[in-house]
């Protein structure tokens, strides 16, 4: 979803258009067939894709290679950067027990059937000013938490959030699309702000608690033993007891929580943590925390809102950000300052040295075994980082390959209305290149000219028609498919069922949403 790429100012190869439809259409079924036939691993899937779409549209070797290897410097650098820290803050929260905390209050408070709407609603709020990867990896924690406490279906949780992400992140500034858009058309922020938050709720509604309640009959997912945020104390046997062993849920209390274990600290992640740091040499008791000289410390559960506001610090740094673009004057000290601390890896750095003090520390964790914990949470996620790395190579190879700019060029002449013209372009370029950004700004530029004609509120509602278009239908050449496919633990084909028609579902309804506001203003 969020792209650090640029279109190139002319395509790397002399291809014509026809043979670079054929070698878009072969390179995406090319990953789709070595995924789904050939259980090929998805790293590889993608490189091999890459290649026959370069070798099809007669893309010199030496560029095509400089074109992967650059897509896959890009989205490492950028994304891959914010999912590392995303999933730094995510251990800390887990492993101190933050993480249940948040969501034993969430459980006792919201009953089952309304956690759908409450997902829903806080990954809304969270995605205003949050991109949609580190919307991701802050809330994905805590949706495969709630989900596993409650035993509601994990994609009937997992739509609505990510539904309240994605519709934020394409129709609300001060996501970069929206931003570009406003700008391209000299829209009117405010009243393109205000427009898109009334299409937002409904479509939020439909994509997110309707659907998911769907697509949860259908898509039995089930998250990977290795994300999962829960901790798997050692026994003082030395084996391992998981969250729903016997052992485990005589520990617990009825409202779910670990308050009725009865050793101090019994519940530090083992795998995490090494077996210097959880037995205390005093004792050997295993899971007790020690500070550095071997002195056991007592077991502090980190308290609720320190482990709330640790985790929307980001959220707040970045917000505070986009504030400061519409009412600081550019070049004050004030908005310089505002624009280092919201920059989204700054703030979510400034998260994680924050979480060390407020969860690690907090919860009787030493230096070492804090340590630990922030290197333990990085090896999970390795493999995403790889498959999301390879998604932003391929994607660099469409773009470079000309494809993008064959379906600008093609709907330039097109005799059909600026709202129907903006989502189409922005449809058409989403589709091949996978970058809602990328087709935002490119379907904005083709329809600038047309929003002179325009009067304030059609303009406004042209910037969001084009935002709509560019969510549509996500599939493998998107680094937020990927992501999505590995956080939930799903096949490529659960990810269509449920991730590509949710995004599809998105941009239909929201720019269903668009046109009846036309009609009303």
């Amino acid at each position: 979803m969020l792209t650090l790429l640029a279109a190139p100012a002319e395509p790397a190869t002399s291809a014509g258009d026809a043979q670079l439809v054929v070698a878009a259409l072969l390179g995406i079924a090319a990953v789709v067939l070595l995924i789904a036939w050939g259980k090929v691993h998805p790293f590889l899937s993608l490189i091999l894709g890459a290649a026959v779409l370069g070798v099809v549209a007669t893309m010199a070797p030496d560029k095509m290679i400089t074109s992967f290897s650059a897509g896959v410097g890009s989205t490492v650098g950028g994304v891959g950067l914010l999912i590392a820290l995303g999933a730094m803050i995510g251990g800390l929260l887990a492993e101190s027990g933050g993480a249940d905390g948040i969501v034993n209050r969430v459980v006792g408070r919201v009953s089952g059937t309304a956690l759908p709407w409450a997902m829903a609603g806080v990954a809304a709020l969270i995605g205003l000013p949050l991109f949609f990867e580190v919307g991701v990896v802050l809330l994905v924690p805590i949706v495969l938490l709630v989900s596993l406490r409650t035993d509601v279906p994990l994609m009937k949780i997992g739509i609505p959030a990510l539904a309240g992400l994605s519709v934020l992140h394409g129709l609300v500034p001060p996501h970069p699309g929206p931003l570009v858009a406003i700008s391209s058309l000299n829209a009117d922020l405010g009243l393109t702000l205000g427009l898109g938050l009334i299409i937002a709720i409904p479509t939020v509604i439909i994509a997110g608690p309707v659907f998911g309640n769907f697509i949860a009959r259908y898509v039995p997912a089930t998250a990977p033993a290795a994300l999962l945020p829960t901790r798997q104390p050692a026994t003082s046997g030395g084996g391992r007891r998981g969250p729903g062993s016997p052992d485990a849920r005589r520990d617990r209390t009825p409202d779910g929580s670990d308050a009725g274990r009865g050793r101090a600290g019994d519940d530090v992640d083992g795998d995490l943590l090494t077996d210097d740091d959880l037995v205390n040499p005093g004792t050997g008791r295993p899971g007790a925390p020690v500070d550095d000289s071997g002195t056991e410390t007592a077991r502090r559960a980190p308290r609720f809102w320190p482990a709330v506001l640790t985790v929307l610090l980001p959220v707040v740094l970045m917000l505070l950000r986009a504030v400061g673009e519409l009412a600081l004057a550019e070049g004050t000290f004030a908005r310089q300052a505002l624009d280092l601390v919201g920059t989204p890896i700054v703030a979510l750095l400034a998260g994680v040295i924050v979480a060390m003090f407020t969860l690690g520390y907090q919860a009787g964790f030493s230096r070492s075994q804090v340590s630990s914990v922030l290197g333990g949470s990085l090896p999970p996620i390795a493999g995403i980082l790889l498959i999301v790395a390879a998604g932003g190579g391929f994607k660099q190879v469409l773009v470079d390959a000309g494809v993008g700019n064959l379906v600008a060029d093609a709907a330039k002449d097109a005799n059909l209305s600026p709202l129907l013209l903006g989502w189409l372009v922005a449809v058409g370029i989403r589709v091949a290149t996978g970058s809602a950004t990328v087709a935002t700004i490119t379907a904005a530029g083709i329809v600038a000219p047309l929003a002179a004609t325009l009067d304030r509120p059609e303009v406004a509602l042209l910037a969001l028609a084009v935002g709509c278009g560019s969510l549509f239908f996500s599939h493998v050449n998107d680094a937020g498919f990927w992501l999505v496919k590995e956080y939930f633990g799903l096949t490529v084909g659960q990810t269509i069922k449920s991730w590509s028609v949710l995004e599809t579902i998105i941009s239909v309804v929201g720019f269903a949403g668009v046109l009846l506001l036309d009609l009303v203003l």
